[in-house]
């Protein structure tokens, strides 16, 4: 086991001043650890507690929110201390898991039971590092490995995979962790996969540097299919969600992109079960791209009127953007044209022509 302080990072200031935690063997651990040793700054945190029971937790003021085993938000901080646990797989799919939160269960047990070594990373609050299984290493090797055999056993820690591989570009995936990856289809495991748990792995993804690599390693180890048969993916898709990426575009923008080669794109919302504003800019964005070339002033208004533009003219602009990552697309003059379009006095001209429908649109 290594143990030591993490260069340049100062522990926690006076681990023992917080009653709450006072004499509390607790760990930092997860992806804050693993993103302040890269330099990066670090997201929420996270906790594992050894040694401790629900009561004691309870009594110290700690409030449990945990469902399948204990999970308990400081009383100030509101941060999530889970006690430590184990785990032994009981059926298929993610959720086909007993789990064992004793106060026997070690911090080196709970680390063993994570996905990836760069994951199964943990910080005392005095800035101690534990590190029995290599994490250190494989952030400086720059390396995605598997933690044990066991991740065959849960097909969320393929997705996570994949989602760590667009999140970390500069990353390679070890070999033997993509034969497990590659076995993990090949049993089945992907197939239980409920729609909700995709799409929240999926959505992160999308919301990362190198999107287009999450969908490269899923297809690379044969998931892609399983999780999204009507998906049309290909590196032109990844090259232009790269674009997507690099604009900032939202998430609807960057599902929209995803989605616009493919022939229903509303059946990969519904497989994922996407939220309403992806569903909708998938549907609209391979109709922008049909029309976004039009000639005149009757087609640019054809297109404003077919996207409900006027009414929803962020979801527009959106959408122009997004098309605008497939091919050249003059944005500006699309938003001079909205701007045009809004600041006619529609009723100004109904009254002119009467009510008479060909007359307005003329």
């Amino acid at each position: 086991m290594v143990r030591a302080r993490p260069d340049g990072r100062a522990p926690d200031a006076a681990p023992d001043a917080d009653p709450a935690t006072r004499g509390l063997d607790a760990y930092l651990v997860g992806g804050a650890v693993r993103d302040a040793l890269l330099g990066r700054p670090p997201g929420d945190r996270d906790w594992v507690v050894v040694g401790a029971t629900p009561e004691a937790m309870i009594a110290r003021g700690f409030a449990p929110v945990g469902g399948d085993f204990p999970v308990f938000l400081h009383p100030v901080t509101k941060e999530e201390y889970a006690l430590a646990r184990t785990e032994r797989k009981s059926g298929r799919g993610y959720k086909g898991f007993v789990f064992h939160t004793g106060a026997d269960v070690t911090l080196e047990e709970d680390l063993a039971r994570r996905d990836l070594t760069i994951n199964a990373i943990a910080r005392r609050r005095d800035g101690e590092i534990v590190d029995p299984l290599g994490g250190r290493a494989d952030l400086r090797d720059r390396v995605l490995r598997h933690v044990g055999s066991a991740f065959i056993e849960d097909p969320v820690r393929l997705l996570r995979l994949a989602r760590f591989a667009a999140r970390l570009p500069e990353f390679s995936v070890a070999g033997e962790t993509l034969a497990l990856a590659r076995r993990l289809v090949a049993d089945g495991e992907v197939d239980a996969l409920v729609p909700e748990r995709v799409w929240q792995e999926v959505a992160k993804g999308l919301m990362t540097v190198h999107p287009g690599r999450m969908f490269d390693v899923l297809k690379e180890v044969g998931a892609l299919g399983h999780i999204a048969p009507e998906l049309e993916y290909t590196p032109t898709v990844g090259a232009q969600l790269a674009v997507a990426a690099q604009r900032g575009l939202s998430l609807a923008a960057r599902f929209a992109v995803l989605c616009h080669s493919s022939a229903r794109p509303g059946a990969i919302a519904d497989a994922w079960r996407a939220p309403g504003d992806c569903r909708h800019h998938a549907a609209l964005l391979p109709q922008v791209l049909a029309r976004v070339d039009g000639a005149g002033p009757a087609e640019w208004l054809a297109l404003i009127e077919q996207c409900d533009a006027l009414r929803k003219p962020r979801r527009f602009l959106a959408l122009i953007a997004a098309a605008a990552c497939v091919r050249d697309v003059d944005a500006t003059a699309w938003q001079a044209r909205l701007a045009a379009a809004r600041g006619v006095d529609a009723g100004a001209i109904a009254r002119a022509a009467h009510g008479q429908p060909d007359r307005i649109r003329a």
